[in-house]
């Protein structure tokens, strides 16, 4: 189907694509609407891309009844040699009335997520990253592990979670398909419901059952 809106947590190259986003944008019907941390929107422009809203954290915008938050998470931006934190980055929540959706992008672990259930309330669905966090001297402050995943799960009082990051780009030193598995073993040490908070198979489709 035509993709209307698009959300960019961030500027690094695994998580902002030129080809990807000119091929999102000449979609038949005219480009989707992207919705861009600050300072990213020219960054578009150069791709020639004009239907993008740029957004500080705690902003919001609206596309067709539809609420989008930018919200705060704990990570870093930079695309060249010479222009580290120059643009913003975060998280995304899509309100409805009826449904709360929340979108990590990257993070490490921090009381962001508290203040975005008290800012918000309760979240119906979460992304939350499950891969990319070995070694934990080093990549602690910008990805989280499984545990801390579950603890974010947690944190935001989320009905339903959904692991992403993991099993495509082998970014770090734990094997790909480690991430599912210590995300189990996080899972039953918190006591959380293999039905809470789990991962879906390449090309898989899971219904949220109505509350």
């Amino acid at each position: 189907p035509r993709i209307d809106a698009v959300l960019i947590s961030h500027n690094h190259f695994d998580h902002l694509d030129a080809a990807s986003i000119r091929m999102l944008a000449a979609q038949p019907g005219g480009s989707p609407r992207f919705f861009v941390p600050l300072g990213l929107k020219a960054w578009f422009a150069d791709q020639g891309v004009a239907d993008v809203v740029e957004l500080d954290w705690w902003q919001a915008a609206e596309i067709r009844g539809i609420r989008i938050h930018c919200v705060p998470v704990q990570h870093w931006s930079k695309r060249t040699l010479t222009d580290r934190d120059q643009t913003l980055w975060g998280g995304w929540i899509v309100e409805q009335p009826s449904f709360r959706f929340f979108f990590a992008g990257d993070t490490g672990y921090s009381e962001d997520f508290r203040e975005i259930r008290k800012r918000y309330g309760t979240m119906d669905l979460a992304a939350i990253p499950i891969g990319g966090y070995e070694p934990r001297w080093f990549m602690a402050p910008y990805h989280i592990d499984p545990s801390e995943a579950v603890q974010i799960h947690a944190d935001l009082e989320s009905r339903y979670s959904v692991g992403v990051h993991w099993g495509t780009f082998e970014l770090t030193d734990e094997p790909l398909d480690e991430p599912p598995r210590a995300l189990d073993r996080a899972r039953a040490k918190r006591g959380v419901a293999a039905d809470r908070f789990f991962v879906l198979k390449h090309g898989e489709t899971w219904r949220m059952p109505a509350r």
